[in-house]
């Protein structure tokens, strides 16, 4: 869970779910908003030490995401914006520190979720799209804190 197209592709995906719930009119916006902070933050290059508090980042970010899926009205239309630059953000830098450019080609289209889950909503049966967020708040949630427990395997012990 630590490079390649899939914690992006999970940020998407969780942004989409997300996006679901906003108001028609605010979607086309933030997946702009989306598109270009993404593409833009995977330009940049930063220092290997941040790595770890990147993934932190895409991690959290995972879990806003689909936890605005439980919002009372769902997202408004600049909350539906400032989510999308926060998930456009991360996706960036992820696939800038531990990816190539293609990774983002493979990620951003998830965020695209939302065009069928408007209609899943619609039609009345979004809590199928909240327990499926909901997998992706606990996906979020052990990625995230791996890296913080020693776990056998995952990094070097005194045995070697």
């Amino acid at each position: 869970m630590r490079g390649g197209a899939l914690p992006p592709a999970l940020l998407s995906a969780a942004l989409g779910l997300a996006l679901s719930f906003a108001p028609q009119k605010a979607v086309p916006p933030a997946l702009a908003a989306f598109a270009a902070l993404a593409v833009l933050g995977s330009l940049v290059s930063a220092p290997a030490s941040w790595l770890d508090g990147v993934f932190l980042g895409c991690w959290v970010g995972v879990i806003i995401a689909a936890a605005c899926v439980h919002l009372p009205h769902g997202l408004g239309t600049r909350g539906a914006v400032v989510l999308s630059l926060y998930a456009g953000f991360w996706t960036g830098a992820v696939v800038a520190g531990a990816g190539s450019p293609f990774d983002l080609v493979k990620a951003m289209p998830l965020a695209l979720l939302c065009v069928p889950g408007a209609f899943i909503v619609q039609k009345g049966w979004g809590l199928a799209l909240k327990v499926a967020t909901s997998w992706l708040i606990a996906i979020a949630i052990l990625s995230a804190a791996l890296p913080l427990v020693p776990t056998p395997g995952y990094k070097p012990d005194h045995m070697e």
